[in-house]
Order: structure tokens, then sequence, then C-alpha cells
């Protein structure tokens, strides 16, 4: 069993084997989806999220035994290791306590106690610790000599020793630690020579803003600790003092005298010269990474649903990226989102050449067959939408807005150089546009998540936990769906369950010099794909048309003998099993069952031969705002508008109503009962109605309610 088992288990609430099976998956390197998906009876059904979390919390624990590799040697050179405090160490899996363990015997620079007991004052402070010295200026005249000038300048130095030891010890900390989880305020104030700068409005809410630190919301935490950041605001996490060393003082100090009132005074030092410090140096971290980890969930909960958006499919679709001074780009894709012809219309001020961007549009939608129309939600995009409208195109011709977030990142990244070296980053930014709307998955995954525009404080949480965060829910998304095997881009295949970039560039150029994959077996005569690779990527690619049948789902090559066999039970190919519901209504799973086939994976391939390579993501709709409103002059307390949900954050959900100004529908104007989480009731560029209840026009602000909206 894995030395991490237990542990993991008792605090995920999972089984031992279930958590000790992955564990052993993870370690032979199998990844999260292919365990989620294929390996359910060695996990017990553990799905992403848990094995995520194992995963998480195994390297976690990884760290924590290097650190306490480091501990152990250090304590054992410097001879104070004892068999009873190994076992301490290795039994602590809490960060802060195997610290606290560590404080006493960890080196240190010259401390003023360390000052004292050079000068030989140790034995006096065990004196005054016992509290029994009813003549203490006697006793304290014995160490007088040298640097000690005095019996006062004795009991201090003696005070400084029983301070260290007193903050060095594990129950005075926790004792304060209780203390600032209960009672701790995190307080902010504007530093006054940047009172009255354009960089500091923007943080006038926390110009003199004090909250419970337990109270205080991440987004609110976040954005004092961006302001301490950029010199405008002094951000404190303060507790009671008093209380702290009240509390303390009664655990340390016994009766009255000369020696009680040394110790209540190193108590004193103790905390506000050494304890304190610390202690609200490690709120303010634990606090920061609390709030990390609540906006690193936000953004990640966004982006899968970004990422999971509705696709249009195999559509040729004519985009359009609009503007007004330069122009709309306009691009026209066939169904495998290849460039076909790019131009520039403007139908706009300052050109209004309306009538020749008509006849342009309508010569494209004739000469490429186009499907669909996709137009970017950024600047003009009401205006080009509304010429659209005009041109009384066919009805079959669906209209889509969509997102632009990202696409001018794309445009200018090294990928799109390698696409289009020919052509500037305009045309690229329009082709962005219309593949997203064919598949959005397909195409956000070029384009670093942090620039897709859903994240919460992104630039100032902790990078590496969102890039691992990020990366792996794009991972789960992609194997989700499933890749097509003939058409998926090299990026896409990067995030591919067990192949990465050098494989997926392998895969593409096999595919060019070879021609289209016809079976799922090809892959193996990829260069440095061996079996293992296969095992972990094969199920989630399909291939469309495929010699066997079974290459289009998510059966794994794995199971393809338990399908023949079924299929041979019933006097039928693979094919008309699939085909067939009548026949797959005589299968008994039961017979099937062997020692690597259990229920849960039967119970899977009979849903898969039901609706092979079933895409998840749901049909996509189209949108139109509302004709009466184009900009926030326009915007009326009462009125009842149509919306695209286009953020979401933990205090609320942004709605886009085609003003160019994104409204808030605060949490607590999201339903007409209490919800504790805005995405219980909303996703991310849901189509939703919204009432106006308040608009700024000076602060460019817009608020709206879902409250009482059928």
């Amino acid at each position: 069993m894995n030395i991490f088992t237990k542990h993991i288990a008792s605090v995920l609430s999972l089984s031992e084997e279930s958590v000790d099976n992955t564990l052993a998956l993870l370690e032979l390197g199998a990844t999260i989806p292919f365990i989620s998906r294929y390996r359910k009876e060695r996990t017990g059904g553990l799905n992403e999220v848990q094995i995520g979390d194992i995963s998480n919390m195994n390297d976690r624990m990884k760290e924590m035994s290097v650190r306490k590799e480091t501990i152990l040697k250090v304590i054992g050179e410097a001879g104070k290791l004892t068999d009873a405090l190994r076992r301490r160490i290795e039994d602590c899996w809490k960060a802060s306590e195997l610290e606290d363990i560590y404080l006493p015997y960890k080196p240190k620079r010259r401390t003023r106690a360390q000052i004292a007991r050079e000068h030989g004052l140790e034995p006096l402070a065990e004196i005054i610790k016992k509290q029994r010295e009813n003549n203490l200026s006697a006793v304290a005249v014995k160490f007088v000599g040298g640097e000690v000038t005095s019996a006062d300048d004795a009991v201090a130095g003696a005070c400084d020793i029983i301070a260290e030891e007193i903050s060095e010890n594990e129950g005075t900390r926790n004792l304060v630690r209780g203390n600032y989880k209960r009672r701790a305020v995190i307080t902010s104030k504007v530093i006054k020579s940047k009172k009255d700068t354009d960089e500091a409005a923007k943080y006038s809410d926390y110009f003199d803003f004090s909250e419970p630190l337990r109270r205080c919301s991440s987004h609110r935490l976040l954005a004092m600790r961006r302001g301490e950041n950029e010199g405008i605001l002094r951000v404190s996490i303060t507790a009671d003092d008093d209380e702290c060393i009240d509390n303390a003082i009664r655990f340390y100090v016994h009766g009255h005298g000369a020696c009680q009132n040394v110790m209540a005074a190193a108590v004193e030092d103790a905390y506000k010269r050494l304890i304190r410090p610390s202690i609200e140096t490690e709120f303010a971290a634990s606090s920061k990474a609390d709030a990390d980890s609540e906006a690193i969930k936000v953004f990640v909960d966004n982006l899968e649903q970004l990422l999971l958006a509705p696709p249009l499919g195999q559509k040729r679709v004519l985009a359009i990226d609009p503007g007004f001074r330069t122009g709309c780009k306009v691009v026209c894709l066939d169904e495998q989102g290849t460039l076909l012809c790019d131009d520039v219309i403007y139908p706009h001020p300052p050109k209004n050449l309306a009538m020749i961007a008509g006849y342009m549009v309508k010569e494209f939608i004739e000469q490429y067959d186009i499907q669909a129309i996709a137009i970017g939600n950024g600047t003009a995009s009401r205006e080009t939408a509304g010429f659209i409208k005009d041109l009384k195109l066919p009805s079959e011709i669906g209209v889509y807005v969509v997102s632009e977030d990202g696409a001018s990142v794309y445009s200018a990244s090294e990928t799109a150089r390698e696409e289009f070296p020919e052509k500037d980053v305009t045309v690229r930014g329009a082709v962005s546009i219309g593949r997203r709307l064919m598949d959005p998955l397909a195409e956000l995954v070029k384009i670093d998540p942090k620039s897709i525009g859903v994240g919460q404080y992104q630039h100032d949480v902790d990078q590496t936990e969102l890039k691992r965060s990020l990366d792996r829910t794009v991972e789960m998304c992609v194997n989700r769906v499933g890749v097509n095997l003939n058409t998926a881009s090299r990026h896409l295949l990067t995030y591919v369950s067990g192949l990465g970039s050098t494989l997926a560039r392998n895969i593409v150029d096999y595919r060019t010099e070879n021609g289209a994959f016809t079976s799922r077996k090809q892959l193996l005569d990829v260069p440095r794909l061996g079996p293992s690779t296969f095992e972990q990527c094969a199920g989630f690619l399909r291939i469309p048309g495929a010699e066997n049948p079974l290459d289009n789902s998510a059966v794994h090559p794995e199971s393809y003998g338990v399908v023949n066999k079924m299929a041979a039970d019933c006097g039928c190919s693979v094919k008309e099993l699939m085909q067939s519901k009548e026949l797959r209504s005589k299968i008994n799973l039961e017979d099937y069952v062997s020692g690597n086939v259990g229920m849960p994976t039967l119970t899977d391939i009979m849903t898969e031969l039901e609706k092979p390579g079933r895409d998840p993501r749901e049909h996509i709709e189209e949108f139109e705002f509302s004709s009466d409103v184009h900009t926030i002059d326009d915007l009326e307390v009462g009125m009842l508008l149509p919306g695209i949900v286009t953020n979401i954050t933990k205090f609320g959900a942004f709605v886009d109503v085609g003003v160019h100004q994104d409204g808030l529908v605060h949490i607590s104007q999201l339903a007409d009962h209490f919800i504790k989480d805005p995405s219980e009731v909303v996703k991310l560029h849901q189509h939703v109605m919204v009432k106006v209840i308040e608009v700024d026009v000076r602060r460019h602000r817009i608020s709206f309610t879902m409250k009482g909206i059928e």
C-alpha cells in the first residue's frame, strides 16, 4: 500500500482501496481522464474531480516528505533527534504544525536570546520560570559580570530567553492562532500620497476598509492585495492584542511576585515582538492562498463552461471581425475551418459603403455556399449584426454573435503565424471568430486560458497553481468530448490523454505524409507512440467512417473483444449491433463480466453502442439583442432586456445586453431564493432575461436583476 493512502483516504472520505489503486495508476503514468473513464473497476467509480483531488494531495504530501527529510537531518545533526520526536515528525501532515515542531530546533541568526545565553543567563531564566524566588534582585546580582553590568541587565537577558522559548511553544502559538481564526480583522488604508491619483480611484472602496478576516470574500481580499502590491494601499491583519496576551499570561503566570512580573513581561514581549508578526504573516499567506483557491475555482468553472459551449459543427461559415474606421474584416471558411478567402467591407461610418458591403456579403454566401455567419462581439458588433439582418438573407443561414475574448492574443501568436504566415492579424482574428462558432473547444485550446477573459483577478493568484488547474481543465474537457483524429489540430491533440506536444506533432506529420487514419491501430505506426501511450489515448480519438465502427466511439480498443463476443452471441456484426436497439436488448451484461471487465465498463460500453461518439455538448442557439437599446444612454430603470452571461464571479454574473458595457447581476439579484454561488443558477454564455435596476452613466456601471422574471 502507498505510504500516503491512509491519510488521503481519511481526509477525502474515500475508501483506502480506491485511493491506493488510483495512486498506483497515477504512478504508472495514467492520466486522470483515462483513469476516470476506463478504470472504474479499479477506482470504485471515482470521477475526475475526486481523482484530481487525490493527485493534488499526493503531490503535496510528496513535497512535505521532502521537507520532513530536511528537518530530520538538521535536528539529527544537532544531536537532538529522539525516537519520539522522529515519530511525531513522520506522522505530521499539517504544514503549520510541522513548522511549529521544527521551530525550537531551527538554526537561527544571533538573536537576543542567544546573546543572553552566551552571557550565561540561562540558569537565571530557569529560576524565573519556576516562579518560586521571592528576592529576584539578590539572585540576579550573582549573574552580573562581563557585558552584564547590572541585575536589571541580567533579568532583561533572562527575559529575552524566556520570550523566545514562549514564542517557540506550540501551545502558545496555537492559542494565538485560535484567536486569529475567531477574531482577526483585515484592514486597508490608502497611502496618503496616492489618495488623489488616477490609479488609486479604482481602489476607493478600500481607502478606509475593515472587516473580519473570516468574512472577507476572495475578490475583496485579492483587490486589497493588488492595491497593496501597486503601492496604493497598506493592508494589515490584526487580532485583539490584549486578549491574546491575557490568555497567554494565564497559561504561564501563576501567583504574584517579582518572577511573575518578569514572566508576564516576557509573555507580552514574546507576543508583540515574535509571535504576532509570525502569525500575521502566516494568516496573510493562508488567507491569500484561500482567496487564490476560490478565484481559481471560479476561473476553472468558467473555463470549463466556455470550452464545452455548444458547437455549430462542420458548416461553411462567413466570419466577420467588426469595426468602424478600419472596416469589417470578412473571411470565408469551409467545413474544416480552412480559409477560403478574406476581404474588408465598410458598411459603417465614416465610409458608409453599406450597399457595396451588402453586395459583397451576398456574393461570398453564394460563391462559397455559406451556411452560417459569425460576428465578433467587439466594437461595431451590434451595428454589424443589424447590417446583416437588413440584407434579408435566407432564413436557413443562422447569424451568431461570438465572443472575441482572446482572439487578438491568438492572432498575434506564433500558432497563428504558423497557420497563416502571409495574413495579417485582422484576418487571423476573423478566422478565429469563425472557428469558435464551429467548435469552441478546438479553437480555444490554442489560446492561453488567462487571455480568454473569464477569470477573476487571474493575474494576482498563484500562477503555478492557476496554470496547473487550467491545463487540467482543458485536458478534461478535450477528453470528455473526444477528438477527431483526422481533423484535429496539433494544439487540440496536445491535450489528448497521454500525448503532449511532441506526439501531437508526430501524429499530424504522419497524417500529412500517409493520409487520413482508417484505424486506431495505425497510431502504433506513429513515431515514438508506443503501446503504453496507445492505451492512454486511443479511447479518446475518433475516426468517422473507420473500417471498424468502434473506432468512432468511446469504446476502448481493449474492450473490442467483449463487443465482438456480444455481436457473435447475437448472430450479427458489430455494426448491426450498434444500429439495432432490439439486438442490444437481448444482451445480459452479467454474462460478460470477467476479471478485467466489470459492470461499470460494460454499462459504459452499452451506452456508447447506443450513441457512438455522442458529443456531450448542447446545441447552439441563435440570439438577438433588443432593438430598442444600443448604448448605455438608451437604458432606463425597469427595462426588460435579453442578454448573454459573459463572466461569472463569486459576487454575481456580468451580462451583455448590447450596449458596449456589461452590467452586473449581483448574487442577491440572481434568484428569488437564497443561493451560495452564482453558478447554481447561471452558466457562461447562457441567454437570460434581465431587468435594469440602476444605471450610472458617469461611472459606466449597470445593475440588473433576474428576480421575478419568468
